[in-house]
């Protein structure tokens, strides 16, 4: 599948996301545009993707077919749920690599992914930052230190055009600190606050979701104990971490054999 230059495709491409990936793509010696796709409909379909993206024309056209995503050695996907769900499908039936960055899956959707990823190798992550990976790793060690008398909140904060909530980087920090306790965070999630909710119940994992502006992403997960706090968190101020993360996840991709993979996988090849 993978040569010295790696193909890439993106569904979605002329979206903010899709331009971002095109213009990173674009600044990179080792990888190259094939393919770019977006729904049908929108004004978008028949330009050039450079253009749009603001590198320059590429010739490569924006279509709304997803199967011509299928030339590329990568496949990279922010798109939605029911979409990345199909992307994946049809990446496992061509044997094209993918990496997944969408939020809001479902576990069924997830489900799906993994069901594909028998068929190519395929990475998802709800967050590509390399730095909320490593906040991941640090949040699960730190749960599992501060236990009795010990209480976790996670914050995040979204710019207002995000659609689902809490975000899922937020989940995904969640679990690290369920997996940190050694729970199911099912268990202990507590998501909505209003009226007279009692005392806050012993063990629970607790989220608060704020949305506005243009903010790019910013979680912190804050350990609550008697006369002090622990807070760990990572605020991002340029969406181009996201696209440079993925990037990184494709070149995994492209060389990795069939199987479902995270972000951790990457950095640990």
């Amino acid at each position: 599948m993978t040569s010295q230059i790696i193909t890439i495709g993106i569904p979605g491409a002329a979206g903010r996301m899709g331009r971002m990936l095109i213009r990173e793509i674009d600044a990179a010696s080792d990888l190259k545009l094939v393919a770019a796709t977006d729904r049908t409909g929108i004004d978008a379909i028949g330009e050039d993707s450079g253009l749009l993206a603001g590198t320059g024309s590429n010739g490569v056209i924006i279509g709304d077919d997803p199967t011509g995503l299928a030339i590329a050695d990568v496949i990279i996907d922010f798109t939605s749920p029911s979409a990345s769900v199909a992307h994946a499908g049809m990446a496992s039936e061509h044997q094209c690599a993918l990496v997944v960055g969408t939020t809001g899956l479902a576990e069924t959707d997830e489900a799906a992914l993994r069901a594909a990823a028998d068929g190519t190798a395929l990475v998802y992550c709800a967050n590509t930052s390399v730095g909320v990976t490593l906040l991941g790793r640090l949040v699960e060690q730190v749960a599992a230190q501060l236990v009795e008398g010990w209480d976790i909140e996670i914050l995040e904060s979204h710019h207002h055009h995000k659609v689902d909530a809490p975000s899922g980087t937020a989940l995904a920090l969640g679990h690290a600190a369920a997996r940190g306790r050694g729970v199911d965070l099912d268990d202990v999630a507590d998501m909505v606050r209003k009226g007279q909710t009692g005392a806050r119940r012993k063990g629970d994992i607790g989220f608060a979701v704020l949305r506005g502006g243009d903010v790019t992403g910013e979680h912190s997960v804050i350990f609550y104990g008697d006369s002090e706090r622990v807070e760990i968190s990572h605020r991002a101020t340029d969406r181009a971490i996201f696209a440079r993360g993925a990037l990184r996840a494709a070149r995994f991709a492209a060389a990795a054999n069939p199987g479902f993979y995270n972000m951790e996988d990457v950095l640990a090849g």
